[in-house]
C-alpha cells in the first residue's frame, strides 16, 4: 500500500517536551501565586483561545478541499496542542498542594518558597527561589523543590554549609541569607 494513503497519527505532532515529573510519592507543591497563574492560563485556554481556534478550523474546513488547506491543518494541530495543555493543567491543578511560603516569614531556615542567597567554591553569591515544579522559571533564578540545589538547601539555616552533588563532584556551598515573602493579608 502506498504511504500516501496511510493515516498520520497525532504522535507526529507531539513537539512538546515531556512535562516535569513528580517524584514517586511526592506532592505537587505550589505557591498560591503559582496556582493562580496556572488556573488563569487554563481558563484562558478554555474560554478564549480554544473557541477562537475552533472557529478558525470551522472556517478553514468550509473552504472545501482540506488536503492542501494550510489553515485547516495548522488549526487542527494547534487544537491538539491546546487540548494537551488543558489536560495537563487540569491534572496538575487537581493534585496541587498549595503552600504559602509567607508562613515562614522571618525564619532563617530553608523551606518551600524560600529565597536563598549562597556562595559556592567560586565565592560568587547566587540567589534562587525554591518553587513548585510547574511554576519555577530558571530564567528568573527559580528552581523546583526537587532540583539538586533545592534538595541540598532544604532545612539548612543561614550560616550553614551544605554539600551539593554535581556532575563534576561534590561542591560545598554556604547559605548566606534566607528570606520569605510577607504573609498574605486575608
Amino acid at each position: 500500500m502506498s504511504k500516501a494513503f496511510t493515516k498520520e497519527t497525532d504522535a507526529n505532532d507531539d513537539d512538546d517536551p515531556t512535562p516535569p515529573v513528580l517524584p514517586a510519592g511526592g506532592k505537587n507543591y505550589m505557591t498560591p501565586q503559582g496556582y493562580a497563574r496556572l488556573k488563569a492560563e487554563l481558563l484562558d485556554l478554555i474560554d478564549n483561545e480554544r473557541p477562537q481556534v475552533v472557529e478558525a478550523v470551522h472556517w478553514a474546513a468550509s473552504n472545501g478541499d482540506r488536503s492542501e488547506n494550510g489553515d485547516y491543518h495548522y488549526g487542527k494541530k494547534r487544537l491538539r496542542e491546546i487540548d494537551r495543555r488543558i489536560r495537563f493543567l487540569t491534572k496538575r491543578l487537581e493534585i496541587a498542594e498549595i503552600s504559602d511560603p509567607g508562613i515562614h516569614h522571618g525564619s532563617d531556615q530553608v523551606f518551600f518558597g524560600a529565597t536563598v542567597t549562597y556562595i559556592d567554591d567560586n565565592q560568587a553569591p547566587q540567589t534562587v527561589t525554591i518553587l513548585g515544579i510547574d511554576e519555577a522559571d530558571s530564567a528568573l533564578n527559580q528552581v523546583s523543590w526537587v532540583s539538586p540545589i533545592a534538595r541540598a538547601l532544604l532545612k539548612a539555616r543561614a550560616g550553614d554549609e551544605v554539600r551539593l552533588a554535581t556532575p563534576g563532584g561534590l561542591k560545598d556551598i554556604e547559605v548566606l541569607q534566607v528570606s520569605y515573602p510577607a504573609p498574605a493579608s486575608h
